[in-house]
């Protein structure tokens, strides 16, 4: 059956449909503020505040990266703040994506991809509240096409490059997290993959299950 929390957030299971454009829509806007004087950290600091889990400091962020990602860096940032995660923060989803193999940057995600990672967000957020333990890290969100290519074993066409598709690493073992996520779309809170590594778990909201 369907979480009645996910629901009251706005989170609608998929109901066997591809779910590469989700149907979550928000009513309200997430207000922004930028930390501007703060003692003893140098000009180039930057903090956007969302409130609760979502604040994202950029100074955690390689510099070259984040001049090059301009805007769409903060306008990003405040998408994800609108979903309204509890147990992920806007930093963590972020810093996903400031990474690099060799001389190839990964990128912010295009504009158009946005929203295809809010459900994938959420089932994130769910299984994250089920296990009870934090969540270590995000080592892959969206994956620019070139950077995808550099990723060992990536495919050519992978969930990464669609913005439908996370890698998670949690502070338990890789069985509890799939056996918790598995549990969770058999009740049916989202159709989707789950992959299970050694050290990270796969989760994505394609639309049909799949296990690996």
């Amino acid at each position: 059956m369907s979480d009645p929390n996910l629901a009251q957030r706005g989170f609608e299971p998929a109901q066997g449909q591809n779910n590469f454009q989700t149907r979550r829509r928000f009513l309200t806007t997430s207000s922004l503020v930028v930390g501007t004087a703060m003692a003893g950290i140098q000009e180039s600091s930057a903090f956007l505040f969302f409130g609760g889990k979502t604040n994202l400091n950029t100074d955690d962020l390689p510099q070259e990266w984040v001049r090059s990602q301009g805007e769409r860096l903060q306008a990003y940032a405040r998408h994800i703040a609108s979903l309204k995660l509890e147990k992920i923060s806007v930093h963590e989803v972020i810093k996903a994506h400031a990474r690099r193999k060799g001389s190839v940057w990964n990128q912010i995600p295009p504009k158009k991809y946005w929203q295809n990672m809010d459900s994938t967000l959420l089932v994130a957020d769910k299984v994250t509240e089920v296990l009870g333990v934090s969540l270590d890290q995000v080592t892959s969100a969206y994956r620019c096409p070139a950077y995808n290519s550099r990723c060992p074993g990536a495919k050519p066409r992978s969930y990464h490059m669609q913005n439908v598709a996370l890698d998670l690493m949690f502070n338990t073992s890789t069985s509890r997290v799939s056996r918790v996520a598995r549990e969770l779309r058999n009740n049916g809170l989202f159709k989707g993959g789950v992959g299970r590594y050694s050290n990270f778990t796969h989760i994505d909201t394609r639309g049909y299950n799949a296990d690996w």
